[in-house]
């Protein structure tokens, strides 16, 4: 088994409670919402949203993926962290045991917020990850974040 790591990061003007309340607390009412085009439904199997608790994530027909199953790992509401990981499903390409993110949102000097992803693909056997998939995974996140972010935008009084 390895490990791959990948850091990300993005900058949005938007201030860290409210980006961490529209993305991880209320993500999953809010993300399908905003883009029903690929989220179909996100149901709790377990627990809920707390560490611990597990979810499935089914996308919409024509998706690359047909579900996910998540399992919340750590959720520091006052320090603006999240972690979880996926757990099951066919995002894993039964090439991978499992893929852990790590979300934290900061202050930025200028009054928004610095959004730092790590994200950590725990490969089975020694199938190595490729970049290209790595890149794919990463616009995909950027494209919703950013459509979280001008959701925001757009409805001020949302959140």
């Amino acid at each position: 088994m390895g490990v791959f790591t990948y850091e990300s990061e993005i900058v949005t003007t938007i201030p860290p409670a409210k980006m961490f309340k529209a993305c991880i607390l209320d993500g999953d009412k809010l993300i399908p919402k905003i883009v029903p085009q690929a989220f179909k439904s996100v149901e709790y199997i377990e627990g809920n949203g707390e560490p611990g608790s597990i979810k499935k994530v089914t996308f919409e027909e024509g998706s690359q993926f047909n579900y996910v199953k998540q399992k919340v790992e750590a959720l520091d509401k006052e320090n603006f962290v999240c972690r979880y990981s996926v757990i099951e499903g066919d995002a894993l390409m039964n090439k991978l045991e499992k893929i852990t993110y790590e979300t934290k949102l900061k202050l930025s000097a200028a009054g928004g917020s610095v959004c730092k992803t790590t994200s950590k693909y725990y490969t089975i056997d020694d199938f190595e990850l490729k970049e290209e998939a790595i890149k794919a995974g990463k616009e995909k996140a950027l494209g919703l974040f950013k459509a979280i972010e001008a959701y925001l935008l757009a409805n001020p009084d949302a959140y």
